[in-house]
């Protein structure tokens, strides 16, 4: 049986407090370790944060719609825009010496490098991150 907890923020940078809280209090009622939830922590702050600048681009007209659902011993947690969306696949790879400079894709990169999996829907408008659980 699977449980979906959802929150829906405007697209301002300080509703990241309301996912930080969000994802402490899933630590505690799944009694998640330490390294996982610092992982589920960096990982969901990344893609809110995306989905706040790059997705909606800081219109606080839009909302970001977060869903969390643990099913036996597999967290998902899936973060939606209602921007235009874009192609993952043409991300530089930031750790590149020619991009190591720039900004683009470190966000995806490090949601990548945490989450045991990373899925992207709606045409990029869509984020699912995958943490198998200890």
């Amino acid at each position: 049986m699977s449980e979906v907890v959802r929150l829906k923020i405007k697209s301002r940078l300080e509703n990241i407090a309301k996912v930080e809280s969000m994802i402490e209090t899933l630590r505690v009622q799944y009694s998640i370790n330490d390294e996982q939830y610092g992982n589920m922590l960096l990982a969901s702050v990344e893609a809110v944060t995306n989905a706040i600048e790059h997705g909606n681009n800081l219109d606080e007209k839009k909302v970001v719609n977060i869903e969390a659902h643990k099913s036996n011993s597999v967290f998902k947690l899936l973060i939606k825009d209602e921007g235009k969306g874009f192609n993952p696949e043409r991300l530089p790879d930031p750790t590149t010496p020619e991009f190591r400079e720039q900004p683009d894709g470190r966000g995806v990169f490090l949601m990548k490098k945490l989450a045991d999996e990373v899925f992207f829907s709606d045409g990029g408008r869509c984020v699912e991150m995958r943490f198998t659980l200890a």
